[in-house]
């Protein structure tokens, strides 16, 4: 089985986006406050650049949930190719978990994303087979991480913590039952508390 991580930023009360998550706001009210350690704040220091390197690691395959690809709900009425421009920074194929059939899009850079409608563990099969030694990544949303935790395969975890409130929005452990990984190593900067875990 491929080596699988996953990297979130994450608020002091648990959320991963903020509420009311559209197409002006993708993260949801306030939830890029999560991310500043990576978009260019004058605070960020040498151990955000090193939580950059973690989280840009090149990787054999990606699995993400729809809302992350893209803020359509429903039936494609539209032709929507994702929020990262010709070239999104995958450059491998993601898998994006969907109850409503695409064909794949292929991008420039070698990222193609591939739609699965039948649920998270054939997307993780999929994500195997083609990932190769270059192992898969669950890059998100919410609801694509819970799924990868409760099926217990995730072998590596880095949240970076925000020191941010944000009362409400996309937690990534509700319904999870066990966490059996440990801290193998933690950064500190003013933007964020960096923990990555292993299995």
């Amino acid at each position: 089985m491929p080596d699988t991580t996953c990297h979130m930023s994450i608020s002091l009360d648990g959320f991963v986006a903020g509420p009311d998550q559209s197409r002006d706001d993708p993260l949801g009210k306030r939830g890029q406050e999560l991310h500043l350690w990576h978009l260019g704040d004058e605070r960020a220091n040498e151990a955000d650049e090193a939580a950059v390197k973690w989280l840009m690691r090149p990787r054999g395959a990606y699995i993400m949930g729809r809302n992350m690809f893209g803020p359509i709900r429903g039936e494609w009425d539209e032709d929507w190719r994702g929020w990262w421009g010709p070239e999104p920074p995958y450059h491998a194929p993601v898998f994006v978990l969907t109850h409503h059939a695409h064909e794949p899009i292929e991008m420039e850079g070698g990222t193609t994303f591939h739609f699965v409608t039948d649920g998270f563990d054939a997307a993780y099969a999929q994500a195997s087979e083609t990932a190769g030694d270059g192992g898969i990544d669950i890059a998100g949303g919410a609801s694509t991480v819970r799924q990868a935790l409760s099926a217990g395969v995730v072998d590596e975890l880095a949240l970076d913590i925000a020191p941010v409130l944000l009362g409400s929005g996309e937690r990534i452990f509700d319904g999870v039952e066990t966490f059996e990984m440990e801290p193998v190593e933690v950064l500190h900067s003013p933007l964020a508390t960096h923990v990555r875990y292993r299995r």
